[in-house]
């Protein structure tokens, strides 16, 4: 008997340093960027004399600051249109009961489980060969939306799955048409999950490589770049970079999380 009381206390312990040793696993290499990002020498191991020369060069990058403007629009116009498709695609599979709507969902979802580096040269050979379209920004938010709908397709799915549809079957019945009675009754309900269909559609953009590099040609984004960079070395700037680029997901994780916890946004219907 005392040994099982022993055993039924040792098990949260036991539990608390797996999963101690799971995020020093899974965080150290985020840290080691983050910490070498304001080392002088990034060679390891190295006594570590703190420095912001590498942001400071960042800065005054061109290339950099070309390739970030273009990862911004890419990730934005991928966002927009693969949380309109989603939202779409859920309401079309909810709302509206037909024998297809199984079909149409793996369809959907069918480009999670395929190789994103597939995803880009099949739309590359595509456009090329069949539409006589050069690769360009728009291509790369086409094709990297592709693979981003099928994200945001189950983010407002496992959401809308508990929305009471008979508000929009009230709203018509007082006048409303299916724009209007979208606009003022479904969007104000439903725009917690849009919102989070949204960033991680943005975040999957931001950081591809494989979809934009086959759909751009020669127009530069970070993660094209940095693995250009790589052909000449480790750089300080690289490590700047992955920093920033970490501490601004950290920073939208930590928001979108203290909005929940304040009761700002709330997944889901929760009723009148």
């Amino acid at each position: 008997m005392a040994r099982f009381r022993l055993d039924r206390a040792a098990t949260p312990l036991v539990l608390g340093v797996m999963l101690a040793l799971l995020y020093v696993f899974l965080f150290a290499p985020v840290a080691y960027l983050v910490y070498t990002s304001f080392a002088r020498d990034t060679v390891w191991p190295f006594p570590w004399r703190p420095t912001l020369a590498a942001y400071e060069n960042l800065a005054h990058l061109r290339a950099y600051q070309e390739a970030l403007w273009n990862s911004l629009g890419i990730a934005l116009g991928t966002a927009v249109l693969s949380m309109t498709l989603s939202a779409m695609g859920s309401i079309a599979v909810l709302k509206y009961r037909h024998r297809w709507r199984g079909w149409f969902s793996i369809i959907i979802v069918s480009p999670m489980f395929v190789a994103e580096l597939l995803i880009g040269i099949s739309t590359l050979i595509f456009n090329r060969k069949v539409l006589g379209l050069p690769g360009n920004v728009p291509s790369a938010i086409i094709a990297n939306a592709v693979h981003g709908m099928a994200f945001g397709f189950l983010i407002m799915l496992a959401q809308l799955v508990r929305y009471d549809w008979r508000l929009d079957d009230a709203a018509m019945v007082f006048g409303a048409n299916p724009w209007r009675t979208f606009w003022h009754v479904t969007a104000p309900n439903i725009w917690p999950a849009m919102l989070g269909a949204f960033v991680i559609t943005f975040l999957l953009a931001f950081n591809n490589l494989e979809i934009s590099f086959y759909n751009l040609g020669a127009v530069p984004t970070l993660p094209s770049l940095a693995w250009g960079s790589l052909r000449y070395g480790l750089e300080a700037e690289l490590f700047a970079l992955a920093a920033l680029v970490n501490g601004v997901v950290f920073l939208s994780f930590v928001v979108i999380y203290t909005l929940i916890r304040l009761g700002i946004v709330r997944f889901g219907y929760r009723g009148l």
